[in-house]
């Protein structure tokens, strides 16, 4: 066993001992879904008029949900209910009064001028003229101090950032640092300089930091500032003897931004799990039974390899699951379900390494089963680098721009993408180099699973298919399909789901206690199976629903008193949707900005001809999945866009495997015709396309058939995306790239740093210097 691999083994042995640990040590955070939590009720507090009510409300939800954003509450589930209220669930929450007292704070941040100061227990001389909006106010300071102060010269809404930090060298303690905007910071500057124009000492020469009318620090301007020269705009720091709690709180509420009017939590009380016991163990044991099909599956296509694959696979499992529990991510149905299909998608880059292993043992028979090992490791480094990059760029970018499930989703596929990069670079390396240098596994061809061709390469390689002599044939065939999903979406229509829709929420008290299991099969009998069904406060039972009228109700009720006896409604309110307006832009905003940035990234990595055919392609898939959904009359909710987003990520490192291959074979083969070398690229690639598809689709029917109602629609989004995604990286990325080629004329690639990488061998940083 050489040092590397060594290196490697006792690499992985770490890290799974770590996971472990967290694993067994930690407990992790559940959505609403699985574990239920808190909900409260927020009555906004405005005398306008209804149209002003129902704007205001909106744009509180939107600061309420980045002020839960920021404490650190994720997927939680905000609605507007009727005009004037706000219904808030939080999962796992540790302290509920904690999250009542933080989101219940107006956070009005104002900083002004002090015109004058009295003394504690003095009576001021005269009091300060404070004509209707005058701005002027009369407020105690940190001492007690009463102080005049001019109209707010700056707010809270000229901040940029604010965080909580210990300056231990200042003895300033726990301070809140803020950042402004570029002209907010120049308001700073004038109102410093304007201060610091006062003798030293003299109380004009302080700044009041006002919060909902409380000064919560008025420091005097250092006696270095000049007057009229001012503290840099760039930002400041609010001091105050806070604790650390104190300051995080005060961080969070600035950087969330002021309500636009005063809320009152009129109600607040426990909710149980959305989905029952029942669907979730149905859901467990599909992921199970498709987990190990895939393994199965692997080690059936691979021998022994694909075993060592499927033991890497297990401990990408614990790796992922260990980082998802450790960051503190909170998990539910739709994000346990991907988070297994992620080990489906993960057997991609063993896959391919495994392939490139074949051909070199097809190509050169009489060469060690270790050294075609480890050249498939070499030549098969940069699909998976290409391919794994554009998702991480992609995950970052929903991270960083989107908010709520968006930007779960983006820390979930970023944790999934470098485990599985781990499982496949370091653990699987190190299993598979320890048994290529066993005698046994290198003489007995049959054992190893990479010294003979697989049954697909040995078909194709028998028929040799022309594919591509008229490229713009396919690229029809995926036109009409295309026109077919648009016709689906135009005609049927899409069926929002209440997150986008909204609905309405009813609650109910049963004479006779009703198990919420029963709650939910007595109401799926009477027609109403999409209805969220938990238990609320002491018994009462909460149903929320998409579009019904009173006659759907006045049903809903009768099926309940079916078990319950008499049934009182207690609440019936319209609500609106969870996933509001700007929720949804800033998800579009995001999903854009990372499309671009992946397509500037296959541009410069490949050629901006494939990089554009690789994101049509990825637009044909989505296309087609939601005119499929539209023609199945299927709801388009929270499940479906994380399916989607799936989608996504699996079309472009399909279209990436693809083009990787075609670069390095027309790097090295200048004068052979494109199409020719297209071809090729794709017979290559088939092999990696169909295992790896595989060992997705057994997981995926299994959810199908298996996890229930819950997660049908999720398992079948998938399912269509991956056949479409498979589809489109041959018959529509390669195509597609085909006539844009020919019709710019553009030269074959120069063999330049790419090319070179692709066909030279890779420096190992774990060999030493060693040439692998």
């Amino acid at each position: 066993m050489t040092r590397a691999t060594t290196v490697r083994a006792v690499l992985a042995a770490a890290v799974l001992l770590v996971s472990v640990f967290i694993t067994l040590t930690m407990s992790p955070r559940l959505g609403l879904d699985l574990q239920g939590g808190t909900r409260m009720v927020l009555q906004a507090e405005d005398s306008a008029t209804v149209e002003a009510n129902r704007e205001t409300t909106d744009r509180t939800l939107e600061v309420l949900r980045q002020r839960i954003d920021s404490l650190g509450v994720a997927e939680p589930v905000l609605t507007r209910s009727g005009e004037d209220r706000i219904i808030v669930e939080l999962p796992d929450v540790q302290d509920p009064r904690q999250a009542a007292a933080v989101i219940g704070r107006t956070a009005q941040l104002s900083f002004h001028a002090v015109q004058g100061a009295t003394p504690p227990g003095t009576e001021p001389e005269s009091k300060p003229e404070t004509e209707p909006g005058s701005g002027r106010l009369t407020l105690p300071d940190e001492q007690g101090t009463q102080l005049d102060l001019g109209p707010a010269r700056l707010s809270g809404a000229g901040v940029k950032d604010a965080t909580a930090s210990f300056e231990a060298q200042q003895a300033a303690g726990w301070t809140v640092k803020l950042d402004f905007h570029k002209d907010a910071g120049k308001d700073w500057t004038r109102l410093t300089g304007e201060a610091a124009c006062h003798p030293a000492g003299d109380e004009r020469r302080r700044v009041a930091i006002v919060l909902d009318e409380k000064v919560i620090s008025s420091p005097q301007v250092d006696t270095s500032v000049g007057c009229q020269a001012g503290l840099p705009s760039g930002g400041t720091q609010i001091t105050g003897s806070f604790s650390a709690k104190e300051a995080r709180d005060l961080a969070l509420l600035i950087k969330g931004g002021a309500l636009p009017v005063p809320v009152e939590i009129v109600e607040q009380r426990t909710v149980g799990p959305t989905l029952g016991a029942a669907a979730i163990d149905a859901s467990a044991q599909a992921a199970l039974i498709g987990a190990a099909a895939t393994a199965l599956f692997i080690t059936f296509v691979y021998r022994l390899f694909g075993a060592l694959a499927a033991v890497a696979l297990a401990a990408y499992g614990v790796i992922s699951y260990a980082a998802l529990v450790g960051l503190g991510v909170t998990l539910t149905l739709p994000g346990l379900a991907g988070f297994v299909l992620a080990i489906g998608m993960a057997v991609d880059a063993n896959v391919l390494v495994f392939e490139r292993a074949r051909e070199e043992c097809q190509d050169r028979p009489t060469r060690s089963l270790r050294s075609a090992l480890t050249t498939g490791f070499q030549k098969a480094f940069s699909a998976v680098a290409d391919s794994n990059i554009t998702t991480l760029l992609a995950a970052g970018l929903l991270f960083f721009l989107g908010s709520g499930p968006v930007k779960g989703f983006g820390v979930t596929l970023a944790i999934g993408v470098v485990a599985s990069m781990f499982s496949a670079l370091v653990i699987a390396r190190a299993l598979t180099e320890i048994a290529a240098g066993s005698r046994f596994v290198s003489d007995y061809r049959g054992v190893n699973g990479i010294a003979r061709p697989g049954s697909v390469r040995t078909w194709l390689t028998r028929k040799d298919p022309q594919l591509f002599r008229k490229p713009v044939r396919w690229i029809v065939v995926s036109t009409a399909l295309v026109a077919v999903a648009v016709a689906g979406i135009v005609v049927r229509g899409v069926d929002l789901g209440v997150e986008f829709t909204g609905g309405r929420l009813v609650e109910y008290s049963t004479s006779r206690p009703v198990d919420v299991e029963t709650a939910r099969s007595t109401l799926a009998d009477a027609g109403f199976g999409d209805a969220e069904v938990t238990t609320a406060g002491d018994g009462d039972i909460s149903v929320r629903t998409g579009k019904l009228d009173n006659d759907g109700e006045h049903a809903l009720r009768e099926a309940l008193a079916t078990e319950g006896g008499e049934t009182t409604k207690v609440r019936d309110e319209l609500i609106g949707p969870s996933l509001g307006d700007e929720l949804r832009r800033n998800a579009l905003i995001a999903l854009g900005v990372a499309v671009f940035v992946q397509l500037a990234y296959l541009a410069m990595r490949f050629r901006w001809t494939f990089a554009v055919a690789s994101v049509v392609g990825m637009v044909h898939d989505v296309v087609i999945v939601v005119g499929a959904f539209a023609w199945l009359g299927r709801p388009v909710d929270g499940i479906f866009l994380a399916a989607l987003l799936t989608v996504i990520g699996y079309s472009v490192n399909d279209s990436v495997v693809v083009f990787d291959r075609v670069r390095e074979l027309w790097a090295g083969n200048r004068k052979t015709p494109l199409a020719t070398i297209a071809r090729r690229a794709v017979l290559q690639t088939v092999p990696r396309t169909v295992n790896t598809g595989m060992g997705a689709l057994f997981i995926l029917v299994a959810l199908a058939v298996l996890g229930g109602d819950s997660l049908a629609d999720f398992a079948l989004a998938l399912l269509i995306g991956i056949v479409v995604g498979t589809w489109s990286s041959v018959f529509t990325a390669v195509p597609g790239a085909l006539v844009l080629e020919r019709r710019t004329g553009a030269p074959p690639p120069v063999p330049g740093k790419a090319s070179r990488r692709a066909r030279a061998p890779r420096r190992d940083p774990l060999d030493n210097g060693a040439r692998v």
